[in-house]
């Protein structure tokens, strides 16, 4: 079994970063709320727990607190920030406001050696706390301070428990990754055992006491979820496995022909091609609203996938490209219960019933692991590395009335965005770390449902405006705006404009997530 460190989540917006950080040193970690239930935790067998921050005070009438089960268990635990004072409150210490919040950078006084603090004198640390621990509870000593946190670290060195005022997790704490490390491995004793090899290992025993013999069914897209759950399968299934591509009309450009070569050397016979971008486009006629464009989109496809799917044979089983973004997100049910697809997935709107079981090989992990195994599978590394694309496609980027002549334009301008970006290596790409540093990790025109003024050739015109969009992410859970280079946009916007037929202005998002969203619907 996997070894397993479970991060409690007490509401804070850091939460996934310390599931990200935890894998990084190869031992898996997954995210639970604090108050799930005892034995859907404790049926994971953690070696750690690690309590995250939150937005509450433990003082606080109905504020969240440890759960008696975790200090039963008798196994490591790292609080931080909320966490700190929830184990330091459980533990009979006593947690008060502080008379100086602390925001931002801060240096640490390391005062006494421990096994997580091994990171050099006076390092950097990021705080973000209104309360602080006046008593320790027994057992515990300071470890570290800093100039407004007289207790920033503390620790009972004999149970293994200790408390972090700081975020060791977010990228202000310069050794974060390292403390973390040293917790899930030194202190909890793991050996590291989150590979990619043990990833597909795992995934593949799991889908071959699901499925048994059955046939099963995969909705290839070209993105990098639904090809790396595809190849996952087919390992774990062989000729088992049936692929269907539905095309919707709201594909990138040359999509069809892409998703065809990549997948018919492995799937030959078993690669099915469908166009049904008629049947989008009608149901779509006149709808403008997100929601009901996603359900239009999921209905369509899932009656034009099932009418391939009865050709083949009704097979059972359906391969669904869920990341554990999607689950964190969502706050899907329990793992090993049956799934049906919802809106929030990959595909889009699916009706909430469907004649296929789940397949969700790729449930648990993040896009960069994703990536990972899918080069560990041996797919071609300009697929894996490829932009992500939403299972509605080019509609929830085409705001207002989706047509193909307006598809058409926003085809035409993402083409060019892209190939420019490409062009001066903007784009992350596995074996490319320039880009990577540069971090457009994704990077897409959008149009949208409103017309501008504009002169072309001495004559006024009155055409739509496309917006471009380019984030810099490792995770997709928070992202940042990409800055771009001048000249880059100035090229982009001068061939979007000149080159496709009914543009005539151009924008750029400067948008983080949060507050927004990498997509705009």
């Amino acid at each position: 079994m996997t070894e397993t460190i479970v991060i409690l989540d007490f509401g804070s917006q850091y939460s996934q970063l310390i599931v990200r950080r935890v894998r990084e040193a190869q031992v898996y970690a997954e995210l639970l709320p604090w108050d799930a239930p005892e034995e859907s935790v404790m049926g994971l067998a953690p070696k750690g727990f690690i309590l995250s921050g939150g937005p509450r005070s433990v003082y606080e009438a109905g504020a969240p607190f440890l759960p008696a089960y975790v200090l039963a268990s008798g196994v490591p635990i790292l609080g931080i920030c909320y966490g700190m004072q929830a184990l330091v409150d459980a533990l009979g210490g006593k947690v008060a406001p502080a008379a100086d919040r602390e925001y931002g950078f801060a240096a640490l006084d390391i005062s006494q050696s421990s096994a997580l603090l091994r990171v050099g004198d006076h390092p950097q640390v990021w705080m973000s706390h209104g309360d602080r621990i006046e008593v320790m509870p027994p057992g515990f000593t300071v470890l570290a301070k800093t100039d407004n946190s007289p207790m920033a670290a503390l620790g009972d060195l004999e149970h293994g428990y200790y408390g972090l005022q700081f975020h060791p997790e977010v990228g202000h704490t310069p050794a974060g990754g390292q403390i973390l490390e040293r917790f899930v491995r030194e202190v909890c004793g793991c050996q590291g055992d989150w590979t990619p090899e043990s990833i597909i290992d795992q995934a593949v025993q799991r889908i071959q006491a699901q499925v048994g013999a059955a046939r099963v069914l995969s909705a290839v897209s070209g993105g990098v979820d639904s090809s790396v759950a595809t190849a996952l399968v087919q390992r774990a299934v062989g000729e088992q496995l049936a692929a269907v591509f539905v095309d919707t009309g709201l594909m990138r450009q040359d999509e069809s022909t892409w998703v065809e070569a990549a997948f018919r050397d492995n799937l030959g016979g078993n690669l099915v091609m469908v166009d049904a971008a008629d049947q989008f486009f009608s149901a779509l006629a006149g709808v403008t609203a997100p929601e009901e464009k996603r359900r239009i989109i999921g209905e369509t496809f899932i009656r034009v996938f099932e009418t391939a799917a009865s050709e083949l044979g009704d097979p059972p089983y359906l391969v669904q490209g869920t990341i554990y973004p999607d689950v964190i997100e969502s706050r899907a049910p329990e793992r090993g219960h049956a799934q049906r697809i919802k809106t929030h997935h990959n595909v889009g709107g699916l009706p909430e019933r469907m004649d296929f079981a789940l397949v969700e090989p790729l449930r648990y992990l993040f896009k960069d692991e994703v990536r990972i195994v899918g080069e560990a599978l041996g797919l071609p590394a300009a697929l894996v590395w490829r932009q992500p694309f939403p299972g509605p496609g080019l509609a929830v980027r085409c705001l207002g009335e989706v047509t193909p002549e307006r598809v058409e334009k926003l085809r035409q301008a993402d083409a060019i965005f892209t190939a420019e970006l490409a062009a001066e290596g903007l784009l992350i790409y596995r074996q490319n770390q320039a880009a990577e540093a540069a971090g457009t990790a994704q990077a897409f025109a959008v149009l949208l449902p409103v017309k501008a003024v504009g002169v072309m050739g001495d004559q006024r015109t009155y055409e739509e405006v496309i917006a471009l969009r380019a984030v810099t992410t490792v995770d997709f859970m928070t992202a940042d705006w990409a800055r771009l280079p001048d000249g880059v946009l100035a090229r982009v916007a001068n061939r979007i404009v000149n080159e496709v037929q009914g543009v005539n202005r151009v924008a750029y998002d400067i948008t983080s997530k949060p507050p927004g969203t990498i997509e705009w619907e």
